[in-house]
């Protein structure tokens, strides 16, 4: 038979009562100063006796005790003051007491050091208004029912790691004078610390939240550290001010994270922070530097009116929904690297310099305020982590698409804007001013014109167009169904609006030396002006029509060359019908007169020519029209006899064609010139 491994050796002297075989330890309470049994097990006489001893203030030793409620009220009872009639401790020594029922401290006074490490609470664990001026130590201890220290004072360390609460834990109105430890504390039930005041640091690594974290309008005066931390329902630090750096790296919000008027004096760092719910931040401040590099959101990240006073780095991390920034004042230098499905910038001021790069990225930036160079971009790659490697993006990416579309500049100051390789397709621009000085850099698409028209005949001129125009077509009536009408915000936008914008993209595009990309601007302009019935006159309006009929604005060489063409079929048509006689031009011959020196021309054919009676289209003739044709072309006169008629075929066509020529060569020289 194998000899039992005998226990380890107590701490303290133990009571050892009902020591049996399988326990040979038996009791592990203290033993009474004078006696051979703890508390619990005195003898009533005993018991009487030792706490008429007691006095306020006292020290007591019952470690390892199991207390009823009644034993813990007598034992207060002795230590209580006359004078306030609450119960006053010295050193109070309770390491792995057991408390049976209810636990009724509050609102004792604990003068000298309270240990409470591995101590049980088996029902409801009362230390309200209780005030500790030494070292609260409540590590390993199991609070199995509710906790409860609202309006608790702590003057020196509170220490309550790998504590387990397994019901509510109140902390309302505490006060932490020194450092609050927390440290891989598990809360089973509500933890709440709302309205509590840190003075020291509060440190809450590794805990776990199993229930609502409630720390609204908590003030944390020195650091607050819940690093790797858990909240599996939602926490709330609503109006909770950290004076201190609030550090949040690693921590896992499963619920949703509540923010909101929370102010981070210090730096607020989220490195490496997991948001499985909604994490709300509307109308924070943060005067300190702001860090969320490789926070992973997968629900939506709401920081609506939001100011930020110092650098801001939120790069890299991903959303899986929506990035909010409406109404956010950035003071300070901001870098946004991240993967989200959207990102919303409305009314957003921006006073330092700003970067967003992005992926995926539906961006808004309507109304926005930006006094320093701003530029917003798409990342071609992956990003990168500081360990190297590539941020995660399967919460977001679909596809191989990342682009990022920007769907609204309307009401911002463009000047100083960039934008690089994004999607303008849907962005609507009325409203935005210095658009000439909006920088465009790499490939920046607009929407396309309708490649067809179904209901009639013929197809739309290809041009890049904006999405306020495409909108302002759909609304039409009769419009073609080619043009896009899926894009809001823009309201009623007409044509006395749109011209002036696409005259400021135009503008930017001369400035930047880029005449083939200011083309399509210019046609756009000139389309406003066509369609406008109340900035522009029906003259004028008559003009723009023509202009754009024959060549597009000067923009469209096939057309230009076609009308070119119709125009010079028309003419050999019309020369070889009625403009060229039906006989040759009269002979001339020249000579001198000897006598007098003089040059003397005869005209042997004097009659005037006359228009043909017989076969008009034959191959002589349009070699003669084709003749005089092509030399109105260049506008020189080919020195062909012609009947009247056919005078006034060559004048027009002289006049026409050479027009119609030079229009296709302006249209080749908009496309080609740099």
């Amino acid at each position: 038979m194998t000899t039992p491994s005998p226990e380890p050796p107590l701490p303290w002297p133990h009571c050892g009562h009902g020591a049996a075989p399988d326990d040979p330890v038996g009791c592990r309470g203290t033993q009474v100063l004078g006696s051979t049994a703890c508390l619990a097990h005195l003898a009533d006489t005993d018991r009487d006796a030792y706490l008429a001893g007691l006095h306020p203030g006292a020290d007591v030793d019952h470690r390892g005790t199991s207390f009823t409620a009644q034993l813990l009220n007598e034992l207060l009872g002795a230590l209580r003051d006359p004078g306030t009639g609450q119960p006053h401790l010295g050193v109070a020594r309770f390491e792995s007491a057991t408390f049976e029922g209810d636990a009724g401290f509050g609102p004792a006074t604990f003068k000298g050091n309270a240990w409470f490490q591995s101590a049980t609470f088996k029902d409801v664990a009362r230390f309200e208004s209780a005030t500790f001026e030494g070292v609260a130590r409540f590590e390993s201890a199991t609070f199995e029912g509710d906790a409860r220290f609202q309006s608790a004072t702590f003057k020196s360390v509170a220490e309550f790691e790998s504590a387990t609460f397994e019901g509510d834990a109140g902390f309302q109105s505490a006060t932490f004078k020194s450092v609050a430890q927390f440290g891989s504390v598990t809360f089973k039930g509500v933890a709440w610390f709302e309205s509590a005041t840190f003075k020291g640091n509060a440190l809450f690594r590794s805990v776990t939240f199993k229930d609502v974290a409630w720390f609204e309008s908590a003030t944390f005066k020195d650091d607050a550290r819940f690093q790797s931390a858990t909240f599996e329902d939602a926490a709330l630090f609503e109006s909770a001010t950290f004076k201190g750096n609030a550090w949040f790296e690693s921590a896992t919000f499963k619920g949703n994270a509540w923010f909101q008027s929370a102010t981070f004096e210090g730096y607020a760092l989220f490195g490496s922070a997991t948001f499985k719910g909604d994490a709300w931040f509307e109308s924070a401040t943060f005067k300190g530097n702001a860090w969320f590099g490789s926070v992973t959101f997968e629900g939506n990240a709401w920081f609506d009116s939001a100011t930020f006073k110092s650098l801001v780095d939120l790069e890299p991390f991903v959303c899986a929904g929506r990035v909010s920034l409406a109404g956010a004042v950035f003071g300070g230098p901001m870098t946004l690297s991240c993967v989200a499905r959207r990102v919303e910038c409305r009314r957003t001021r921006w006073m330092s310099t700003a970067e967003l790069r992005l992926r995926y990225a539906t961006v808004d930036f309507a109304h926005a305020v930006f006094e320093y160079p701003l530029t917003i971009a798409r990342e071609a790659d992956p990003f990168l982590l500081a360990n190297g490697q590539e941020l995660d993006e399967r919460a977001v990416a679909a596809g191989t698409d990342a682009a990022v579309r920007v769907v609204s500049l309307r009401g911002v100051d463009a000047a100083h804007l960039v934008l690089a390789d994004v999607d303008l397709t849907r962005c609507v621009f009325t409203g935005a001013v210095h658009l000439d000085q909006l920088r465009l850099e790499g490939t920046c698409t607009f929407a396309q014109a309708p490649a067809r028209r179904p209901r009639r005949w013929g197809r739309f001129t290809q041009r890049r167009t904006l999405a306020d125009e495409q909108h302002w077509r759909a609304r039409q009536p009769g419009a073609d169904p080619g043009w896009d009408v899926a894009v809001l915000g823009t309201g009623s936008v007409t044509p006395t609006q749109l011209a002036p914008v696409y005259r400021a993209l135009r503008k930017g595009f001369e400035d930047a030396k880029n005449e083939p990309g200011a083309a399509d601007f210019y046609y756009g302009e000139m389309e406003m002006r066509r369609r406008d019935r109340t900035g522009t006159t029906r003259a004028e309006r008559g003009l723009l029509h023509g202009y754009w009929l024959l060549s597009g604005y000067g923009l469209r060489a096939v057309r230009a060359l076609g009308w070119l063409a119709v125009a010079m079929a028309a003419t050999i048509v019309l020369l070889m019908g009625l403009g060229l006689p039906k006989d040759d031009p009269p002979q001339e011959a020249t000579g001198k007169v000897p006598a007098g020196g003089g040059t003397v021309t005869f005209k042997i054919d004097k009659d005037d020519p006359q228009n043909p009676t017989g076969a008009r289209f034959t191959g002589e003739r349009f070699d003669k029209a084709l003749n005089v044709t092509l030399n109105s072309v260049v506008f020189r006169s080919s020195g062909q006899d012609l009947t009247t008629t056919g005078t006034y075929v060559e004048m027009a066509s002289r006049v026409t064609e050479p027009v119609l020529l030079g229009l296709a060569l302006l249209a080749v020289r908009n496309r080609v010139k740099r």
